[in-house]
């Protein structure tokens, strides 16, 4: 079982780097200049990719679950809608292949390991393939680790498409990385509809602030060539 005496550090590094600082300064010009409308046209993004993201992939593939931090060690309530959606994928045929996402955050145990004993719990086919990736803080290592499971596992032939589960307030965040890391990642949503209620909005407001950061951060990298910022990403 992975350990996490780190784990603070590791979450709060962020606000100590000078790449990550930058692209938060590059964020605020933009949102000041604009008037707002940027991130405007972000949350727009995320909340069109929360609605309209379907229940299943196009096709069969395998599917990374990202997991959330636990309550008890045990999942809570999103986490479990996004296992709930990984077990009726498999039972319809959709993924043999699941890859289960999240380290230690805060608990004794990684979110894949505890979210591996709920799918047991819960009637996973002996037939499909669980692997966990149990080292990741955040959606960013999440796909990096992820990445060099597939990679290690195809000789270097290429990433297989991916179904990528997750709240529906996730998703476009999810994508954008996973697209920038080099998967054909499709969408897939835990929720069967987009909830409607307050705190969710919340989520989907600060999920355009997330995707603004990142995004524009990347914009500005490559407009002036900073090839250590644009690197992080990719």
């Amino acid at each position: 079982m992975p350990s996490n005496p780190s784990l603070p550090s590791r979450q709060w590094r962020y606000l100590r780097d000078r790449d990550v600082l930058h692209a938060a300064l590059v964020t605020v010009l933009a949102l000041l200049l604009s008037g707002g409308l940027v991130w405007l046209a972000y949350l727009i993004h995320v909340c069109r990719v929360a609605a309209r993201s379907p229940l299943v992939p196009p096709r069969r593939m395998i599917a990374l679950v990202f997991g959330r931090r636990l309550e008890h060690d045990a999942p809570e309530h999103e986490y479990r809608q996004r296992l709930q959606r990984a077990l009726s994928l498999t039972r319809s045929g959709q993924t043999g292949h699941l890859l289960l996402l999240g380290g230690c955050s805060g608990s004794r145990r990684s979110e894949a390991a505890a979210g591996h004993d709920w799918l047991q719990q819960h009637d996973l086919s002996a037939g499909v393939r669980v692997e966990l990736e149990q080292d990741s803080v955040d959606s960013l290592e999440n796909l990096r680790h992820a990445r060099g499971l597939l990679q290690a596992q195809t000789g270097g032939a290429g990433l297989p498409p991916v179904a990528l589960v997750t709240s529906r307030y996730h998703l476009a965040r999810c994508l954008l990385l996973a697209r920038r890391l080099g998967f054909t990642g499709v969408p897939v949503a835990a929720e069967p509809v987009l909830p409607r209620d307050r705190r969710y909005l919340g989520r989907l407001l600060l999920e355009a602030s997330y995707l603004m950061w990142i995004d524009l951060g990347l914009r500005w990298a490559g407009l002036i060539g900073h090839r250590r910022m644009v690197a992080r990403i990719s």
